[in-house]
């Protein structure tokens, strides 16, 4: 059984104001896929740069199989790293790109053509591998480079943003592939990426980081329907949370001229923290139109995006006291409001969400 684990590990850069990465704390199952998301400089290819052997760990513990390797040369974790550069020979054809470490390691050329043949069936490159990487489309070069990293047979795969140099489209059909394939052989593998749709639709769980601190690592429907924070409400979903810091008091939060119910837990929560204000959130879906003389939030349209399948509509509240409130609903795609026009919506019931004005943090809403 091949576990990953980071045990409060800290890496800290000279000079910098605080860590990289921050007393991470994550454990990683036999064969899972996890992902590791964050806004660029949030600490996840440290992370992965640390597990790799590739950054040095200030503190902490590293375990692979329950290995301590913390201190140990990438050499001998035995892990296989795929780039976002495919980082693939030009003089070399794809079949000796794809054997060459195991050349340097010494295997026996049997071994490596037999290797190589099955990570090629394996990533439909059979037909490629007398060419050259220069003869190949982006896709097809980032199936090299994870092919290389499959003859290795590692206990681990390691990610960093291998899809990132490749168009929109190639990027849907190539993360469909990788996902694909790393079910069929169930290495433990580890991935970076700053897209949240890649990281929703490709991993089992979802590691959130932000200034090198974990804030959440759920499967992916956790983390949308029970973000733990403000941060994970907002950067998980597309297009995102509305999110709105609200006024208080008796027993509703009130919104754009419309009041919204609190359980007594969630105002209980709010007079521990001593605050008058929380944020409110609810997610475009959330929001449905209301009869003519219904009250509800009154918004005015500024922008509607048309998806096809969906349509979203962006727009200002109207008489929200304070700053401009900005929301997003998605709406009938068969007959969309137009730019201008007013329109009044209501949360449907059980999609608010309650976040501490202060910390930041999920209130319970039971």
């Amino acid at each position: 059984m091949t576990t990953v684990g980071f045990e409060k590990v800290t890496r800290r850069y000279p000079g910098g104001d605080r860590p990289a990465v921050d007393a991470l704390h994550l454990d990683i199952a036999d064969g899972e896929f996890l992902v590791l998301v964050g806004p660029s400089g949030c600490g996840k290819s440290t992370s992965l740069r640390m597990l790799a052997g590739l950054e040095d760990v200030d503190d902490g513990v590293i375990r692979i199989g329950g290995r301590d390797v913390t201190h140990l040369p990438p050499k001998d974790r035995d892990i296989a790293m795929v780039f976002q550069n495919y980082a693939l020979y030009p003089h070399m054809s794809v079949g000796d790109n794809m054997g060459f470490a195991l050349k340097i390691a010494g295997a026996g050329k049997t071994e490596i053509r037999r290797r190589v043949q099955e990570a090629a069936k394996i990533l439909d490159l059979e037909p490629y591998l007398e060419r050259k990487p220069k003869a190949l489309s982006g896709g097809q070069r980032q199936r090299v480079a994870m092919g290389r990293a499959i003859v290795r047979e590692p206990q681990v795969f390691l990610m960093d943003e291998p899809l990132s140099n490749l168009d929109a489209k190639l990027r849907v059909q190539t993360r469909t592939q990788i996902a694909a394939l790393q079910r069929r052989l169930a290495v433990t593998t580890v991935y970076v990426t700053h897209d949240q749709v890649e990281a929703m639709t490709m991993g089992d769980r979802v590691a959130v980081l932000k200034d090198g601190l974990l804030q959440q690592c759920a499967a992916p429907r956790t983390l949308y329907a029970e973000p733990a924070n403000v941060f994970v409400a907002s950067f998980i979903g597309s297009p995102t949370m509305n999110l709105q810091e609200v006024p208080i008091g008796g027993g509703v939060a009130r919104i754009g001229g419309a009041a919204i119910p609190l359980s007594r837990r969630v105002l209980a929560a709010a007079a521990d923290e001593g605050s008058e204000k929380l944020v409110l959130g609810f997610r475009p879906e959330a929001l449905e139109p209301v009869g003519a003389g219904e009250h509800g939030l009154s918004m005015t349209v500024t922008m509607v995006e048309e998806l096809g399948s969906e349509a979203y509509a962006y727009g200002d509240l109207n008489g929200h006291e304070g700053a401009p409130a900005a929301i997003i609903a998605r709406v009938d795609p068969r007959t969309p409001p137009a730019k201008g026009e007013r329109v009044t919506l209501r949360i449907r019931p059980g999609g608010e969400y309650f976040f501490s004005a202060k910390s930041g943090q999920r209130l319970p809403t039971e």
